[in-house]
């Protein structure tokens, strides 16, 4: 069976990399590929890589011209999914790759995103260990026609994580997260500080001191996974490349906790996963390994003179941290196989 599907936000780097996994997936067609200030314009001219679909002419993004597809993406600005999701049938599979449903608590998104609560949906993480008995967000994704992909620093940090408090290997407070990310994370939107003259051959810190939008995402997945509340610094940082996400998580270990513990509780949280990786013991993870596709590497160790866990991931953040995570969860949602159109490796150099 073939499903139809129409993407809004797609002049944007998200909704770019959507039809660029859309277009080798079998059992997709694009109908509709949907803008807001670009509409009327040819999507060749936006999105001159998508060469298949360049003679497409972008619409605008209204309720109307989104209705009647099997599937619909949304891509846009945080803030701006609820109501045009809120207008589309309930039999329609919606894909929202912005932030409006991905918190359970209103008053966090409220304190971070500052407007009112679109509800939650389910979680486009599959992989993703969700309460201490090592169950799998991926049941949640089967058959769901709301879906909400996380954020690309969240996609690196739970993963990071969640098997280490699941397995009750770590203490719930004092983890910290530093992250790197490449700036198409910013989106596509012209701003000064992302100008190549700036960013080039430097790099900087932002959001400081847990004013980032995605340290509540983190938090919440991260205490679901270990049954209770998680004390979390979180620092992004930007790095001078344009795609890709270094992740690197500590947590104080439990006593007793040896390197042996570790590894086999990673690997059984990972071993069978497609596209996550712990990668052999001596091996650290790099962005590049994984630049455009859906996959994850994974490295940890003990830090013994510290106490703590060290846990770092790589995955590009347009792939994996936005686009890749849509269709896979999409798959699930509509009984195909979890890897369908997303089974490209990364690319080198």
């Amino acid at each position: 069976m073939t499903y139809t599907a129409a993407v809004s936000g797609a002049t944007g780097y998200a909704g770019g990399e959507v039809l660029r996994l859309l277009c080798g997936h079998p059992d997709i067609e694009i109908t509709t590929v949907a803008a807001h200030s670009s509409a009327g314009r040819r999507l060749g001219e936006l999105q001159p890589h998508l060469h298949a679909l360049a003679d497409r002419t972008v619409v605008d993004t209204t309720a109307e011209n989104l209705a009647g597809h099997d599937v619909v993406f949304l891509a846009l600005p945080h803030g701006q999914s609820a109501a045009v999701a809120a207008a589309l049938p309930e039999g329609t599979v919606v894909v929202d790759a912005g932030a409006d449903h991905r918190l359970t608590s209103a008053s966090a998104w409220e304190k971070f995103y500052g407007t009112e609560h679109a509800g939650t949906w389910p979680y486009g993480l599959p992989e993703l260990v969700t309460d201490p008995r090592g169950g799998k967000q991926r049941e949640a994704l089967r058959g769901a026609t709301r879906i909400a992909v996380p954020g690309c620093y969240p996609t690196g940090s739970l993963l990071a994580l969640a098997p280490a408090l699941a397995a009750g290997l770590v203490a719930p407070q004092d983890l910290v997260v530093v992250s790197a990310s490449g700036t198409s994370g910013a989106g596509k939107a012209a701003k000064p500080h992302l100008l190549g003259a700036e960013t080039m051959g430097g790099m900087s810190p932002y959001g400081v001191g847990g004013g980032h939008r995605h340290t509540p995402e983190i938090e919440q997945g991260l205490a679901a996974a270990g049954g209770q509340d998680v004390t979390l610094s979180f620092t992004p940082t930007l790095a001078p490349m344009p795609r890709g996400i270094l992740t690197t998580a500590t947590a104080v270990l439990r006593p007793g906790v040896d390197d042996a513990r570790v590894r086999e509780v990673y690997d059984a949280a990972y071993g069978d996963e497609p596209f996550v990786h712990v990668l052999p013991e001596g091996q650290w993870p790099t962005t590049k390994s994984v630049q455009a596709s859906n996959h994850v590497a994974l490295q940890l160790a003990v830090d013994h003179h510290a106490g703590r866990l060290v846990v770092s991931t790589v995955l590009d953040n347009l792939t994996k941290g936005t686009a890749g995570a849509a269709v896979q969860s999409l798959n699930l949602a509509l009984g195909l196989p979890e890897t369908t159109g997303l089974t490209g490796q990364g690319i080198a150099p």
